[in-house]
Parts: C-alpha cells; sequence; structure tokens
C-alpha cells in the first residue's frame, strides 16, 4: 500500500510542481483559445519542439477569428515541420465552428468542447482544467508512467483497461480546487523526474509511496508490449522542370495521409522494377504524360507515425501528354524561387530547400 493518502499525493505533487514548473509561452496563460492552440500542437511534439511554432502561429493567427478566416493553405504552412498534418486542417475546421457556433468562444464545457473537430478526451479535459478551472483529469504517457510506477501497475499499458485504470485512479487524485495545476503538475513530473530511463526518484515529491521504487522495477515500469515493426516503403518521386525552369507540384487530396500539403508527384515502387521504371510509371498514372527520369536527384530516408520511407527522387523530361490532376486535387508550374511559399511534407520539404539551395548556388 502507499505510504501517501489521496490528499498527501495531491498536496506534495502541487507544493513541488509550484517550485519546479518550467517556464513556457503558454503556461499561465488563461486565454482558452492560446491554451487550445498549444495543447493541439504538443500531442506527438516535445516542448521544445513545439515552443517556437507556438509563437509563429499566434502572431501569424493572434484570435480564433483569423484563425477560421485564413486560407488552409497559410494555416499549413504556419503548421510545416510540426507533422501530424490532420492536426492543422482540424484545428482550422473547429475554429470555424467556434466562430459559427459559439460566437467565437471555445465553449466551456467538456462536453460541447469534446465535440468540436480534432478535440478527444485527453485536449478536453487539458482545456477545460486549465482554460475554466474544471476538474476534469488529463491522462498521457507521462500521467500513465507516474501512477504506474507510483501504485506498482504492471499491466500492458498498451491496453485499453490499463489506460482506464489510471484515468479512474487520476480522477480521484485531481485537485478541486486546482485542478490545472494538478494536471500540469502530473505531465511535469513525469517529463522531468519520473522519466522513462533513470528517473530522479531521489527528487521526487511522491517518492515515499512510489511502490516501484521499494521494489526496484522503475526500469520494467510501466510495462509496454513490443509495437509491431513498422513496414518500409521505397518511394519515387519525379521532379519534371520545363523550358522555362518551373517545376510540377501537385496538391494531395484532403482525405489522404498528407491531405492539402503539396508534394512532387511519384508513388511505391513495386516488385521487380527498377527505381526509374518507378518514377516512370507513377508519373504516366499520376500525371498521364511518358516521362524520361534521366537522373538521380537525391535520396532520403524518413520515418513516419506507422511506417518508414526511402524517398529517391528524379530529375524528369517530358516525353509527350500534358501533366492533368488525375489523382491530385491541383497540380502546378513553380519557380525554384517559390517552393518556399508552399507547404510541403518533411521528406518533400527536404527536396525543395535542396532545389532552392541549388539555385541559389549556380
Amino acid at each position: 500500500m502507499a505510504e501517501l493518502s489521496n490528499s498527501e499525493f495531491t498536496e506534495n505533487l502541487l507544493t513541488w510542481y509550484k517550485e519546479h514548473k518550467r517556464e513556457m509561452p503558454w503556461r499561465g496563460e488563461k486565454d482558452p483559445y492560446k491554451i487550445w492552440i498549444s495543447e493541439i500542437m504538443l500531442q506527438q511534439t516535445r516542448v521544445d519542439q513545439a515552443w517556437p511554432y507556438f509563437e509563429r502561429f499566434m502572431k501569424t493567427f493572434p484570435t480564433v477569428l483569423d484563425l477560421a478566416k485564413a486560407d488552409q493553405q497559410k494555416v499549413l504552412k504556419a503548421w510545416e515541420g510540426l507533422g501530424y498534418y490532420s492536426r492543422a486542417r482540424n484545428l482550422h475546421a473547429a475554429s470555424k465552428m467556434i466562430v459559427e457556433d459559439y460566437n467565437g468562444k471555445l465553449p466551456e464545457t467538456y462536453d460541447e468542447i469534446i465535440k468540436l473537430k480534432g478535440i478527444g478526451p485527453y485536449t478536453a479535459a487539458a482545456i477545460t482544467s486549465i482554460a475554466f478551472g474544471l476538474p476534469n483529469a488529463v491522462v498521457d504517457g507521462n500521467v500513465i508512467r507516474v501512477i504506474t510506477r507510483y501504485f506498482g501497475i504492471e499491466d500492458d499499458v498498451r491496453k485499453t483497461g490499463t489506460v482506464k485504470e489510471v484515468q479512474s485512479i487520476v480522477n480521484e487524485l485531481i485537485s478541486h480546487k486546482k485542478p490545472a495545476d494538478f494536471n500540469q503538475g502530473m505531465m511535469e513530473l513525469g517529463a522531468t523526474v519520473c522519466s522513462p530511463h533513470n528517473p530522479d526518484c531521489l527528487n521526487c515529491p511522491i517518492q515515499t509511496g512510489c511502490i516501484a521504487t521499494k521494489i526496484a522495477k522503475t526500469d520494467s515500469i510501466p510495462y509496454k508490449s513490443k509495437a509491431k515493426k513498422k513496414p518500409h516503403k521505397v518511394i519515387g518521386v519525379g521532379i519534371i522542370e520545363r523550358e522555362d525552369g518551373k517545376l510540377l507540384i501537385a496538391l494531395r487530396p484532403e482525405d489522404v495521409m498528407l491531405g492539402g500539403l503539396w508534394e512532387f508527384p511519384g508513388g511505391k515502387q513495386e516488385k521487380g522494377e527498377s527505381i526509374q521504371q518507378t518514377v516512370e510509371r507513377e508519373l504516366r498514372e499520376e500525371l498521364g504524360v511518358k516521362v524520361h527520369a534521366y537522373k538521380e536527384f537525391m535520396s532520403l530516408k524518413h520515418t513516419y507515425s506507422h511506417f518508414s520511407i526511402t524517398m529517391h527522387a528524379w530529375f524528369c523530361t517530358l516525353i509527350s501528354g500534358t501533366p492533368q490532376a488525375k489523382s491530385s486535387q491541383e497540380i502546378r508550374w513553380v519557380e525554384r524561387s517559390e517552393l518556399e511559399e508552399y507547404p510541403f511534407p518533411k521528406a518533400n520539404k527536404v527536396l525543395t530547400e535542396r532545389l532552392f539551395n541549388d539555385m541559389s548556388e549556380d
């Protein structure tokens, strides 16, 4: 049994958080809009990575009305590099809902705010506790690690039942007087003290009651079963350069991964193909043209959440046909110097920067 009562656990945490909380541009913020943006950015993103994006995003879209009125391409460009672009598209869609259905103000209740696109239980709890002082407990990876270690829970944290157990526990522990500080304190504790490897147990405010510390199992709790091996794909893309020097880029459909972003057309290598053949076939299928892929420009590796790729980019000459947007929303011929104006996925962004730099060096 833990030696700390629930109230002692909570008080120790709150006292520790008050003394040790890190400075962040959104911390202490009471504007629900800014809190919402920061919470969406912090999904699957570390604080240090999100920080400059948050500041840039707030300068570009200082209010929810500014975000709702903005063109989606501008929103995606401001998000470029953060990844998980559905978050940006959902933010944009939700901002329109807020303006149209809630008079430009984020709804204040959990049941209403969770209706907004892109907001799940964690984000709804975070926003309502931090912005509106409601005692809705958050559960993220940091909180799961703190609670499973403290209570000695050795069940697989990939299982829904384990997460529900953690949620039930923090629902009991959360401070009703200071729910924002409790939630942020739990996450801060997991991020800075109760870290995945080599936790700083001696400086933990709840260490006296932690079962994992007592039984020397902080290295095995939380237990997380092995993830399935990520599939690897080899991708070939074509860089078609017109006589006037303009390059062809394509806009990905809204309803696919990385929707609304621009790319160089191409696709997955099929069995028995050379990468050169892949590029020529893909451009025939996607654009309705015949090309000759004559020179590899560069190759790079990139890892997404569920798979990884090796992308090969080839310079191509247009032999016959007029390019058409057969599998994309739109195609466009652009100057190399204009590439930086368009939002690209990270892998394609590496290509655009290299193309732009090569042009600058000529």
